[in-house]
């Protein structure tokens, strides 16, 4: 399967924050059916490790191991669906558990990423493409386009 190739968007600070209510609660739907879904995973496997080995119809939780999975298969759709969205309005999604994105943009001529993650107020750092998170830095002041209303 190959994700469709859509023009790059590059986001200003501005423009990331104007995106972010929507994002946001697209994030969130995001880690909340992740964990919801990661706990449902953990006790299909444990009951999958408990099962005796017999014909399934001897199986008394086939019938549930069997509706779990199917759950489990649209849940993960939509999951696909959410991250799906984001990449639609250009956002990267990078971490189901902490709610991390990231948001392309141009900083003094460098492809850079704008970050953000689930808990805080607005999108207030960055990083390049190699440092990824563990390199993000406050953005130190908003480009002059980001004080137009």
């Amino acid at each position: 399967m190959s994700a469709k190739l859509a023009p790059r968007t590059l986001f200003t600070v501005a423009s990331a924050n104007k995106a972010l209510p929507l994002v946001r609660a697209i994030v969130q739907d995001i880690v909340d059916l992740y964990s919801d879904v990661r706990e449902r995973e953990q006790r299909l496997n444990g009951m999958r490790r408990g099962s005796t080995g017999k014909a399934q119809q001897d199986d008394p939780y086939s019938e549930e191991v069997d509706q779990i999975r199917t759950e489990l298969e649209k849940d993960v759709e939509k999951l696909e669906g959410f991250v799906e969205e984001l990449a639609e309005l250009g956002v990267e999604f990078k971490d189901p558990v902490m709610g991390l994105v990231d948001f392309p943009a141009s900083m003094n001529g460098q492809e850079v990423y704008l970050c953000w993650k689930q808990g805080e107020p607005a999108v207030e750092y960055w990083h390049t493409h190699d440092a990824g998170f563990q390199g993000r830095q406050r953005i130190e002041e908003p480009a002059g386009e980001d004080t137009a209303s």
